[in-house]
């Protein structure tokens, strides 16, 4: 079975992509979009890990995440392409719902 080709966005794609996604940010130090999520406490944000990772396992694209009490820090890429690509924009967007069904910011 062929593995799909998936393609970096182009910087006017990302951008756009991102005016749709207001709290998420370019990162500094490489090709990718980062985020940080704050909840009411560590179980609110474990949940909202939690439902992340059965959907990044489904897509099969996993999240670069950090967690310390109440906040998850993100940093989404598809190293294979080198970049962002349209399955981070997918990750982010789910992620943004996850976090409001949660109570996050």
């Amino acid at each position: 079975m062929a593995k799909l080709t998936i393609e970096k966005l182009a910087i006017d794609e990302l951008r756009a992509a991102l005016k749709r996604l207001p709290d998420w940010s370019l990162a500094k130090d490489r090709e990718a979009i980062q985020r940080r999520f704050t909840f009411i406490d560590f179980d609110a944000a474990f949940a909202f890990m939690a439902r992340t990772a059965l959907l990044a396992a489904k897509l099969d694209h996993h999240p670069e995440w950090t967690n310390v009490w109440s906040k998850v820090d993100v940093t989404l890429a598809t190293h294979d392409a080198g970049g962002v690509t349209q399955k981070d924009i997918e990750l982010a967007m789910a992620m943004d719902g996850y976090a409001a069904m949660s109570g996050g910011k």
